[in-house]
Formats: C-alpha cells, structure tokens, sequence
C-alpha cells in the first residue's frame, strides 16, 4: 500500500482507525450474538442470572441476593468513574499544547499538535462510550434491586417468578451494557498505540480483539461455566 496524505494523515491511518472500529463492533456482535454451537461467556452467563433469580424467590432471607447486586453497582461506579478521571486527564493534555509537544518529545513522537489531538481525541471518544454504558448499567442494577424488592416473599404467590423473571431480565441488560462499557476500554487503550504509529494501532487493534474472543470463547473461565451447565 502506498500512503498518501489524507489531511494530516496517510491511507495507512486511515485502514488503521477502519480497523480499529471495525473490529470494535464485530466483537461486540459476536459476543452479544454467537452461534448456537460456541455460545460467548456473556450468553452463558445469562442463563446463570436467570437461574439466581428463580432461587431469589425462595431464599430467606435475602440479604445475599442484596449483597450480589451491591457489589455489581459498585463495580458499575468504579469504572464509570475511571472513566471520567481518564477522560478528564484526556481533555487537559489536549488543551495544554505545551505539555503535549512535551509528551511527544519524551515519546520521540514526530508529528504536530493537531494530529496528535485528533489522535488522543480518538481514545476520549471510547473512553466517553464506556462512560454511558457503565452509567447506565449502574441505572439499570438499580431497577433490578427495586425489581427484587416487589417479589413477593411467599414463593406460593402467583406474581413472585413473574416479577423475578422481570428483574433477571433487567440484569441481564445490566450486565449487556457494563460489557460494551468494558469492551470500549479494550479498544481506548488499544487506540493509544496510534499516538508511535498505525502499525502500532493495528497492532494493538488486533490483540484487543484476540484478548476478548480468548476470554468469551476460548478461556478456562468458559470451560468451568459449561462444565458447570452440562450438569
């Protein structure tokens, strides 16, 4: 391939950057929607919240079932505010021109300030995915605990599965989009590799993905939940 110019980048950035959101959204698809012969961890484990919840109705009490989800939105409130820290840090270095030519320097980076903006921009515009995926995962946790609060406590009552199908169902969207957000962490760290050069962002682009497919489809983590399923 031979670059050329486009504004401030090459062809080679260009690909680098398609690559880099492609692959972003064709792993979110996968996982969200494997085939039926290698289901994702995240499918997996689906079932799983919808197991806890039909053994919800019945346990007394429930302080467990109340622990488990306020360990899930603290998980939720941590990440989201990473997320805020790293894009605030992001925001800074982009308004001070001075400390990130001084960033280049130390990182023997040739390229101006635009370029470098727009490139630390590109790990913001993921950084601030993740943030609205966690925000409102940690919104959705929270209807789940309501939800679990107006199950019935008499597992005899005709509302108590209805409703706590209803929450494993909230949950289970909970947990949908707290994995986007942790997907689009993957790819901003993934994306800083851009600032050395778009083989780097390639690079990086690729290991993202290969981590993420490992984890859901390839892990041991997997091999112990199906191990567990099968029985």
């Amino acid at each position: 391939m031979i670059p050329f110019p486009i504004g401030p980048f090459t062809t080679l950035d260009a690909v680098a950057v398609g690559m880099l959101v492609f692959l972003w959204v064709l792993t979110g698809w996968l996982v969200e929607n494997p085939p039926k012969s290698r289901l994702s961890v995240s499918v997996l484990m689906a079932e799983y919240r919808r197991d806890w919840m039909r053994q919800f109705v019945t346990r007394q009490p429930r302080i467990f079932d109340a622990n488990v989800i306020d360990s899930l939105r603290q998980g939720t409130a941590f990440f989201a505010s990473a997320c805020m820290i790293a894009i605030g840090g992001g925001i800074a270095l982009i308004g001070n021109s001075a400390k990130l030519e001084g960033l280049a320097q130390d990182l023997t980076i040739k390229s101006d300030g635009v370029v470098l903006e727009l490139k630390i921009f590109l790990m913001i515009a993921f950084l601030a995915n993740a943030l609205l995926k966690f925000i409102w995962a940690h919104r959705l946790f929270g209807y789940c605990t309501i939800m679990m609060a107006a199950v019935p406590n008499e597992a005899t009552d005709p509302e108590a599965y209805r409703r706590a199908a209803q929450a494993a169902e909230i949950n289970i969207t909970s947990a949908k989009s707290f994995n986007r957000g942790l997907r689009a962490i993957y790819f901003a760290l993934a994306s800083l590799a851009w600032l050395l050069s778009p083989w780097a962002l390639l690079a990086t682009t690729l290991l993202a993905s290969g981590v993420l497919m490992r984890r859901e489809f390839a892990s041991t983590s997997r091999m112990v939940i199906m191990d567990n399923a099968a029985k």
